[in-house]
């Protein structure tokens, strides 16, 4: 546990990767989206399921979870004991299925094929306390990574599922549907919600869930989104508009707007060669959004050693990173904007990385193993106003040191989930 990453670098001169958690930053953003959103928030596990995150969320009063496989599963009940889960994957294992609801006490299955749905019912021996959700393959502009081609059923075939849906449980039924990956659009959401509601009054059904999914955005170089306010606006006017009755559930699963601020990655410059800096992670480890969808993500330069160890500033030049493999995949181009003198054995964090970072690493060629350590600092940007601010980490006591104050969840927060208003 440090106060920042450059005390860390005081301390000692690491090797391998470091991811920073900030479980206080992400706390922040847990309490924001349970304030502010007029029904369950569900967190999107895969986005980072690191044990710190799940159980920091836990302690910040989330006990809702969106997971896609039985390890997601596992982890939750591990480390979230008693949190509900649902299991959003719409293509699941019969032996996935069972585990979940008979070993798990999973409930909630998510779906957009006839045959999937008879797979449900099948491996659940016909049980009649199922809130099945049919994923929706809405129409949806403004996000930087689409999601419509692998799932969703096509809204012209949508009718003839919701209403097989609904014939078959005497449990609940919803629909969900996913606008894309960072969202740049809040009126997205409002336009998805309107084509799920063409779908249900042409179905001729009552729905008990409106799952609005995730998209929700982060902050990064060359892209800003609105605030997240507008967001929320957006899904509350659209769900006032849609035909369901007053006991409809409104969930959301944000996972990006969550994580991304919590956590970033010190890396260690191997090499230079001009303006490519060659570092001991890369694509295969953390830094996938960087290579495949070339994000350029926020950088600061750390140099020297001990208590010489300092942030080095100066006029800004554009860089691109290679990763320690042997792959000339592992190439993220920026461009990531560093004082013009880069040298080998400096050290470059890389910001916003709590979404899809540790979690895509893969350790290829023996590669990507980074430990993790606690931080104060802030992030080095922000949806909810927490540049610059001193964020606090939650822990069980107080040390000599420091006051730290601990997590608890937002006074009347249990009263307002989860109905139509």
């Amino acid at each position: 546990m440090y106060r920042t990453p450059l005390d860390l670098v005081r301390e000692r001169s690491p090797e391998r990767p470091v991811a920073f958690a900030r479980p206080g930053v992400l706390a922040v953003a847990a309490r924001w989206f349970q304030d502010k959103f007029q029904g369950d928030v569900f967190y999107a596990v895969k986005a980072n399921p690191s044990p710190w995150v799940i159980e920091t969320l836990a302690k910040s009063g989330v006990s809702s979870f969106d997971v896609a496989s039985v390890a997601e599963i596992e982890l939750v009940a591990q480390h979230a004991p008693g949190a509900r889960m649902a299991f959003m994957h719409p293509v699941k294992s019969r032996k996935a299925i069972a585990e979940a609801y008979f070993d798990h006490g999973v409930k909630t299955f998510s779906l957009d094929t006839h045959d999937e749905l008879q797979k449900i019912l099948e491996a659940t021996l016909g049980a009649d306390d199922l809130t099945l959700i049919v994923r929706l393959g809405v129409v949806a502009e403004g996000a930087a990574y689409s999601l419509s081609g692998k799932f969703g059923v096509p809204l012209d075939q949508a009718p003839s599922l919701l209403l097989a849906a609904r014939r078959a449980t005497q449990g609940r039924m919803g629909v969900s549907f996913h606008v894309g990956s960072q969202c740049m659009r809040p009126t997205a959401f409002q336009a998805a919600m309107a084509q799920a509601n063409r779908a249900i009054v042409r179905a001729g059904v009552l729905v008990d869930v409106v799952d609005v999914g995730g998209g929700f955005p982060s902050v990064y170089p060359g892209m800003t989104p609105p605030d997240l306010d507008a967001y929320l606006d957006s899904i509350h006017r659209g769900f006032a508009e849609m035909s369901v009755h007053e006991e409809t559930e409104l969930w959301c699963e944000p996972g990006r707007a969550l994580v991304a601020e919590a956590s970033s990655v010190l890396t260690k410059v191997e090499l230079t060669k001009g303006d490519a800096l060659y570092l001991n992670d890369g694509s295969y480890g953390s830094l996938f959004d960087a290579a495949h969808t070339k994000w350029p993500f926020p950088v600061r330069l750390f140099r020297g050693q001990g208590a010489e160890a300092h942030i080095v500033e100066g006029p800004l030049k554009p860089y691109r990173f290679y990763g320690p493999t042997c792959d000339s995949l592992d190439h993220m181009p920026g461009p990531f904007w560093l004082p013009g003198d880069v040298q080998e054995g400096d050290y470059v964090e890389i910001g916003m990385l709590g979404a899809y970072g540790i979690a895509m690493n893969t350790r290829f060629n023996g590669f990507g193993d980074a430990e993790t350590v606690v931080v104060d600092d802030p992030p080095m940007a922000s949806m909810y106003g927490l540049a610059g601010r001193t964020i606090r980490v939650p822990r069980e006591r107080e040390s000599e040191d420091r006051k730290v104050v601990r997590l608890s969840r937002p006074k009347g927060a249990a009263g307002k989930k989860g109905r139509r208003r």
